[in-house]
């Protein structure tokens, strides 16, 4: 077995577990560096007349990776792609220096979860992984160790003999974090995966997929902008089918930087102040109201500069495309 580090030196990059210099470099006690990387270029999807994916190009490293989007702009298209599940329609996409549409050998080192993750509900969590196992041909010993290694690490060794069905949603995407890693994959993507879960197991969670990243490249795939700003050194943002950012998380968080103000307004108020700003909070009290806005200009209005978080870097992004912000529907989810 050999390790796979974070940080990679491109002189390593053609190493495999099966080269015969690595395997001598590992048997003479050497430190063995893989280096890991997705290369995406021109990526397109189209369903029938729709376009999913426009010219989509990126380079993904190892560690985690954010991929935030709202609904309907592409994420899933893309995560599925990148798990054989469909085909592109137009560019290039190749993992760890293996192109796509070698699918078996894709699919050999590529880990999925999807956003709906089911399995048979009678079975119980050992079983159902054990199955799995048998699919993916691990031989008895190599695949009873890994299911045992893999319910600890996610705190389900408990519940082996539980049926899926009896599972709570944290139990279940934890359930799936564990069938995905199952074979032991060098590259993990996981679509929408805290989706149902309450604030303790999205924690968890995130995590969970932080310390897998360690030696793995982790893509997390979601519409929540807190599921990645504690976890996730690099973001990609998908809108419209198009990347329109791809860079580090703090660079996006200042994208906002000195456009956050925390405006105090009469509850009267309430229709100007949002077609005068992209509202991001709205907090009622018994003394008014006090709205969390993105402004190009200062204020009029009493008001408060705030520090930007990832989420305003991302709202502001998103403001700045040709969809904008629809402020009826900012207000409701917050």
């Amino acid at each position: 077995h050999f390790s796979y580090h974070q940080r990679y030196p491109r002189e390593f990059a053609h190493f495999k577990p099966d080269d015969d210099v690595a395997i001598a470099a590992h048997n003479a006690g050497k430190e063995v560096f893989i280096f890991m990387e997705i290369v995406i270029k021109n990526l397109s999807k189209n369903y029938g007349r729709k376009a999913a994916l426009k010219n989509v190009s990126v380079t993904i490293h190892s560690g985690m990776y954010g991929l935030l989007g709202r609904n309907g702009a592409g994420k899933t298209s893309l995560m599925r792609i990148l798990a054989t599940l469909s085909v592109p329609s137009g560019g290039e996409v190749s993992m760890n220096g293996i192109p796509i549409n070698e699918t078996g050998k894709i699919r050999e080192i590529v880990g999925y979860l999807s956003q709906n993750f089911s399995f048979y509900r009678n079975m119980s969590v050992y079983d159902a992984m054990d199955y799995l196992g048998l699919l993916s041909n691990l031989p008895d010993k190599i695949r009873k160790e890994r299911i045992a290694s893999l319910l600890e690490q996610v705190n389900l060794k408990e519940n082996m003999r539980t049926k899926i069905k009896a599972l709570s949603g944290g139990m279940k995407q934890r359930l799936g974090i564990a069938q995905a890693l199952l074979h032991d994959p060098q590259i993990l993507i996981v679509d929408e995966p805290t989706a149902g879960l309450d604030p303790e197991e999205r924690i968890r969670f995130r995590n969970m997929l932080s310390e897998f990243a360690e030696d793995r490249i982790v893509i997390l795939s979601t519409h929540i902008s807190s599921d990645v700003e504690t976890s996730c050194e690099n973001i990609g943002v998908l809108d419209n089918g198009k990347m329109i950012w791809n860079g580090a998380a703090e660079e996006l968080i200042k994208q906002a930087e000195g456009k956050v103000y925390l405006i105090s307004a009469e509850k009267k108020q309430d229709k100007i102040i949002r077609e005068k700003y992209t509202v991001l909070n709205i907090i009622a009290s018994g003394s008014g109201t006090q709205y969390r806005v993105l402004s190009e200009t200062l204020p009029e209005e009493k008001h408060i500069l705030q520090a930007p978080t990832l989420e305003d870097g991302y709202m502001y992004l998103l403001s700045q495309t040709d969809g904008g912000i629809n402020n009826e529907i900012i207000s409701k989810r917050m």
